[in-house]
């Protein structure tokens, strides 16, 4: 008579996997396989981007009350603007490439199908800040407030404070969309943004508040 057959030991993880020695590729077996199917993938459950703008940030400013701090879309190479450029000459400034035209269309794209109520839309007067505001939008106000001060830093300080002392009283009921240059976003927030990047600021209390950063890479 056969001795009774001591009970196995649990197979460590995996063992049910043949190695290449011992045949084919590996099948899920039926009952893991049920599993994965009824299980949401994992990517599912990470917060859905519409052009890099995260669904939760979409939701926020379909409430209102937030001011968008936009940094114009991509440009052609080159740092600052060519010596001797015109502000009202845009042939002189460094300017919107065709990529930076599309990702401006594209961000306005996002935002409308998302539903985005946008109040006043301001810009800089530099020719690639209401080029990515008309794209974008199809209207922008020009406002010397935001204007860019990357050659002569002389009115930093008080554009920034008067800057700051706008956005804190703004209260909505709309949003709205200030589009500028990087070294104004940073000299108001501290953060640096990229080339049609934005940073969502929802004021309040006397405070800004960064709720999120979206956009970014055409």
């Amino acid at each position: 008579m056969r001795p009774p057959r001591p009970c196995a030991a649990p197979a460590p993880a995996g063992a049910d996997r043949p190695s290449s020695l011992h045949g084919g590729p590996w099948q899920p077996r039926r009952g893991l396989l049920r599993g994965l199917l009824a299980t949401p993938l994992l990517a599912a459950a990470a917060p859905a981007r519409a052009g890099g703008w995260p669904a939760p940030l979409l939701t926020e400013l379909r409430a209102g009350g937030c001011v968008v701090l936009l940094r114009h879309a991509q440009t052609v190479p080159g740092i600052g603007d060519p010596p001797g450029f015109r502000l009202h000459d845009c042939t002189t400034q460094r300017n919107l490439s065709e990529q930076g035209r599309e990702q401006a269309r594209r961000l306005g794209e996002v935002l409308a199908q998302a539903r985005v109520p946008l109040g006043p839309v301001r810009s800089s007067r530099w020719c690639r800040c209401l080029d990515t505001g008309r794209l974008a939008f199809g209207r922008v106000e020009p406002w010397p407030v935001i204007d860019s001060f990357f050659a002569d830093r002389a009115t930093e300080s008080v554009q920034t404070a008067a800057l700051r002392d706008w956005v804190l009283t703004w209260g909505g009921p709309d949003n709205a969309m200030l589009v500028t240059h990087q070294v104004n976003i940073t000299a108001l927030t501290g953060a640096f943004v990229g080339m049609g990047e934005a940073l969502v600021l929802r004021p309040g209390a006397g405070v800004l508040r960064t709720i999120g950063r979206a956009g970014g890479a055409a």
